[in-house]
C-alpha cells in the first residue's frame, strides 16, 4: 500500500536531533530523505543516528566547495520540502536560505528549525538542547522532592529548594521536529489547494513553550497518594491514577479494601474528586505504602488494570526492559532494523499510523555519501521543478481552511490536536459532557464549544448530524469506550466514508495493554522516563511538564494532516492514531537503541547536571547557568577573562575547573562573555521569569485579551512559523456558549429549548475570565 508522502522528496541538511528527527519523521510515512552531511558525516556521533537517518539516502557535500554548493542548490531546487536547523543566517549566507530557494522553486516548502528564531535578540546563540532547556525553565522544576506531603503542596518550581536537575530527554527537539513535520503536511495541502509553497520555522525555544502548558506552567504535584509511585513487594515501583472518586472506589474494590471507605481518613468519596485533608493525606499515605508492599508490582499491575473501568496502574520499567518487553514489541512501539553498523538493532517504531496509507521504516540508515551516485545521476536527469502555479496575493487562506472538525477529546492530548488543527484553519467544534469538568481556557482557545451528552438518545442524534457534516472526528477515550456508545470508526465512517477519524490513546491499539486505561504518567513510568529522571534505586520521578500529552497532542495534528492531504488527493477516508507511548518511546530516542554490545551508560539521576563538562549547569555567583560548548570551542575560551588556561585542562578535571571560574561572576556576566566567544549559554529561567519577557508578547506567544465575558485571559499563542498561510490564535473560548450558533447550522434551532430542558445540551452562565 501507498505511504501518504509517497512522491514527496525532502532535502534533509539537519544536525543532532530536531532536523534529523524530522526527516525521520517524514520519511518513515513515505518521503524520499535525502540527507546532506558535511565531509566526516553527522556532526553528532550517536547510535541514535541509526533511528534519526534511516529510511534516508545520503549525500556528504562540503558547502563552502563551490562544486558541492552548486550541487546542494540543485537538490533544493528539484524538492519538495527542505529542513535545516542551523542559526537563523547560516543558510542565508551561503545562498541557500529561504527567502532565495523559494524565489526559485515556488513550489518549495523550506522549513526552519533553528533554536531560536530568526527574530529572537538570541538568534544568534548557539542553541544547544541544554541552552534551550535553560531558557525554558526545564530544569528549575523540582517535582517530586517533598514526597512526604502526601500531595497536600502545589508547586511549579522551587529554586531555592536546592540545586537544579538536568533533564537528558531531548523535549525542545522532539516538540520543535514534531511542530515542523505537521508545518510541513498542512503546507503541502495548501500546495494542493494553491500550487505554491512557503517558508516555514518552527524554533525550539518557542516549540517548547508548548510543553509548558500555559502561562502559569503547568507543574506538577508532589504525589497524592491516589496518583503517585509506591514501592511493592517486590522492590520494583508501580505508579498509579486513580484521583477522582469513580476511580478511587474502583481501586478499594479491587484491592480489596474497601472498608477504607467508612474511615475518616479516605476523605469525600461522593464528590466528583477526592478531597482531603492534609492530615488525612498524610495517614492515607501512610495506609497506601503499606497496601502496595503486601503485593509484587506485575501483580498490581495486571489486578488494577484488568479489574477497574478506568483505575490505571504500570509498572516503573527501565528503557532497557521497555525495548524487550511484549507490549513494545507486539505493539510494534519497539521494532527491529537490520543496521550495517549495529547489526540488528531494537529503536521506536513509526509515532503515528494510517490505515490506508500506512508508514514503514524503508530501511536502516545509509553510511555518509553511501547514495551520492545514484543522487547525482537523478540530479542529472531530474525534469525541472514544475512552475509555481498559484498566485499568493490569492493564497493566504489557513491550510485548513474548510475543513470541520468535531472533537472529543479529553484532558489534554485529544484538546491539544484539536487547538493544533485549529491553529491551521479547521473550524473546530468542542463537545464535552455537561457533567464533566467543561473544556479549559489554553487547550481549547480557538474552538466553539457545546456541552452535549451522549448517554441519552438525542444528544446521540445531534452528534450524527454533527458527523454529517464533519471532515474529521477526534476521540481520545480508552479502547472500547466510544464503540460502546455507538461512535467508533466503523459506525461513523458507515455514515461519512471520507471522514478522518483519529484515535488517541495511552498504549496504542495492538497489543496486551492496547484496552488498558493511562495517562501521561503510566507513559512516564512504562517506557524508562520516570527511572531515568528519579535514578537507578531511588524513586522513580516524573519529568517536570506533561510532555507526552502534548507531544502527543501535536503528533496527532501531524497524523490528521497526513490523511487529509491524502485524502485531497484521491477523496478517500481512514483511520489514524497515535498513543502516548508512542511520544515517550519516540522522546527518548536518543537512549532507546538496543543492539549487541549496548551499555545503559546515560546520565540519570535528580543530580545530574548535564552530559558532560561542556554541556552542563553551572552555579555563578548569583544563581545558575548552562554552557553549551564542543572542543572546538577551547581555544576561543581560552581567551574569556577568568577562563584562561582551560584549553590545557585535562577532561577529567574540566568540570571542577569551571566550577571554580564560574563561581566568582554573576550570570549575565558570564553569559555574556561566553556568547561572545562563540559558546552556547543561558541563565536558568522560571517559568515566571520565561512568561515575563516582552518578547513574548510581542510575537503572540503569550497571549493576554480581554474575554468577550468580562475579565482578561491568558494563555499561550501559536508557535509555528508560516509565511503564507500563517496560523492563527483563535479567540478566547466562551464554554457552551456557541450551542445556539451549532444547532442553527444543523437546522436544529427551533430544538434548543427542549434538548436544554431534557438535559441533553447545557448552557452555562457567562462566567468572567479572572485576571492572569
Amino acid at each position: 500500500m501507498a505511504s501518504a508522502l509517497d512522491g514527496i522528496r525532502v532535502i534533509d541538511f539537519g544536525q543532532y536531533v530536531a532536523g534529523p528527527m524530522a526527516g525521520m519523521l517524514l520519511a518513515d510515512q513515505g518521503a524520499d530523505v535525502i540527507r546532506v552531511d558535511p565531509p566526516g558525516g553527522p556532526r553528532m556521533d550517536t547510535p541514535a543516528n541509526a533511528t534519526w537517518n534511516r529510511g534516508k539516502r545520503s549525500i556528504v557535500l562540503d558547502l563552502k566547495d563551490r562544486t558541492d554548493l552548486e550541487t546542494a542548490r540543485r537538490l533544493i531546487r528539484s524538492a519538495d520540502v527542505v529542513i535545516e536547523n542551523f542559526r537563523p543566517g547560516v543558510m542565508d549566507r551561503l545562498g541557500l536560505g529561504p527567502e532565495a530557494m523559494t524565489q526559485e522553486n515556488g513550489r518549495l516548502i523550506y522549513c526552519s528549525i533553528p533554536g531560536f528564531a530568526s527574530d529572537d535578540p538570541r538568534a544568534a546563540v548557539p542553541a544547544w538542547e541544554g541552552v534551550v532547556g535553560a531558557a525554558t525553565a526545564t530544569y528549575m522544576q523540582r517535582p517530586q522532592i517533598g514526597m512526604t506531603d502526601a500531595g497536600t503542596n502545589r508547586f511549579n518550581e522551587s529554586p531555592m529548594m536546592g540545586q537544579p536537575v538536568y533533564v537528558t530527554t531531548p523535549i525542545s527537539s522532539t516538540y520543535a521536529a514534531f511542530l515542523a513535520v505537521t508545518s510541513i503536511a498542512t503546507a503541502l495541502i495548501a500546495r494542493e489547494r494553491d500550487g505554491l509553497g512557503q517558508r516555514i520555522e518552527t524554533p525550539m525555544f518557542d516549540s517548547t513553550l508548548l510543553a509548558i502548558g500555559s502561562p502559569r506552567g503547568m507543574g506538577t504535584t508532589t504525589g497524592s497518594p491516589w496518583a503517585r509511585q509506591y514501592e511493592c513487594a517486590d522492590g520494583r515501583w508501580v505508579h498509579i491514577n486513580c484521583a477522582n472518586t469513580a476511580f478511587a472506589k474502583q481501586f478499594l474494590r479491587v484491592a480489596g479494601v474497601e472498608h477504607w471507605a467508612k474511615e475518616k481518613f479516605i476523605g469525600n468519596l461522593e464528590r466528583p474528586t477526592v478531597v482531603v485533608s492534609p492530615e488525612q493525606a498524610l495517614e492515607l499515605l501512610e495506609r497506601m505504602t503499606r497496601l502496595f508492599l503486601t503485593r509484587t508490582a506485575e501483580q498490581w499491575e495486571e489486578a488494577i488494570n484488568e479489574g477497574g473501568e478506568g483505575t490505571a496502574c504500570c509498572v516503573v520499567r527501565t528503557s532497557a526492559e521497555w525495548l524487550e518487553h511484549p507490549h513494545a514489541r507486539e505493539s510494534q512501539m519497539i521494532i527491529e532494523v537490520n543496521d550495517p553498523k549495529y547489526g540488528p538493532m531494537l529503536q521506536p517504531g513509526l509515532q503515528v499510523r494510517l490505515s490506508e496509507t500506512p508508514g514503514r521504516v524503508r530501511g536502516p540508515a545509509p553510511a555518509p555519501d553511501q547514495n551520492r551516485r545514484e543522487i547525482l545521476a537523478e540530479l542529472a536527469t531530474l525534469p525541472p521543478h514544475p512552475p509555481a502555479t498559484g498566485r499568493a496575493a490569492a493564497s493566504t487562506r489557513p491550510p485548513l481552511d474548510g475543513i470541520r472538525l468535531l472533537d472529543l477529546g479529553i484532558i489534554l492530548i485529544g484538546p491539544t490536536t484539536g487547538r493544533t488543527l485549529m491553529e491551521f484553519g479547521a473550524d473546530t467544534i468542542k463537545i464535552d459532557d455537561p457533567a464533566g469538568t467543561g473544556p479549559s481556557a489554553d487547550v481549547s482557545r480557538g474552538k466553539r464549544s457545546m456541552l452535549l451528552t451522549l448517554k441519552q438518545s438525542g444528544g446521540s442524534d445531534v452528534l450524527w448530524k454533527l458527523v454529517d457534516g464533519a471532515d474529521v472526528f477526534l476521540q481520545n477515550f480508552r479502547m472500547g469506550v466510544v464503540d460502546r456508545l455507538g461512535f467508533g470508526y466503523e459506525e461513523v465512517r458507515k455514515r461519512r466514508p471520507d471522514i478522518i477519524y483519529i484515535s488517541v490513546n495511552t498504549y496504542g491499539h495492538l497489543g496486551p495493554f492496547a484496552m488498558w486505561p493511562g495517562w501521561e504518567y503510566m507513559a512516564q513510568a512504562t517506557t524508562g522516563m520516570e527511572l531515568r529522571f528519579g535514578g537507578e534505586g531511588g524513586q522513580p520521578t516524573i519529568q517536570p511538564f506533561p510532555v507526552n500529552d502534548f507531544g502527543t497532542g501535536v503528533a496527532g495534528a501531524y497524523a490528521v494532516a497526513l490523511a487529509l492531504y491524502h485524502r485531497k488527493r484521491t477523496g478517500q477516508g481512514q483511520h489514524v492514531d497515535t498513543a502516548l507511548s508512542y511520544t515517550a518511546t519516540t522522546m527518548q530516542s536518543n537512549y532507546l537503541q538496543g543492539y549487541k554490545g549496548k551499555v545503559w551508560d546515560e546520565p540519570r539521576g535528580q543530580n545530574v547536571m548535564g552530559t558532560g563538562p561542556l554541556h552542563r549547569i553551572y552555579r555563578a555567583s548569583d544563581g545558575w547557568l548552562f554552557l553549551g560548548a564542543s572542543d572546538a570551542n577551547l581555544q576561543r575560551l581560552e581567551s574569556v577573562a577568568g577562563l584562561g588556561g582551560i584549553s590545557k585542562v585535562q577532561k577529567p578535571a574540566l568540570a571542577a575547573f569551571l566550577e571554580e571560574r564560574l563561581a566568582n561572576d554573576s550570570v549575565a556576566t558570564w553569559v555574556k562573555k561566553l556568547t561572545a566567544a562563540g559558546a552556547g549559554a543561558h541563565q536558568l529561567m522560571t517559568v515566571a521569569e520565561v512568561m515575563a519577557d516582552p518578547w513574548l508578547t510581542e510575537h503572540g506567544l503569550r497571549l493576554t485579551r480581554a474575554h468577550p465575558d468580562g475579565g482578561i485571559v491568558d494563555t499561550l499563542g501559536p508557535t509555528p512559523r508560516l509565511s503564507r498561510t500563517p496560523v492563527r490564535p483563535g479567540a478566547p473560548l466562551r464554554p457552551s456558549m456557541d450551542a445556539p450558533e451549532i444547532l442553527s447550522e444543523l437546522g436544529l434551532a427551533s430544538q434548543l429549548d427542549r434538548l436544554i430542558d431534557s438535559g441533553i445540551i447545557a448552557i452555562r452562565p457567562p462566567v468572567p475570565a479572572s485576571a492572569p
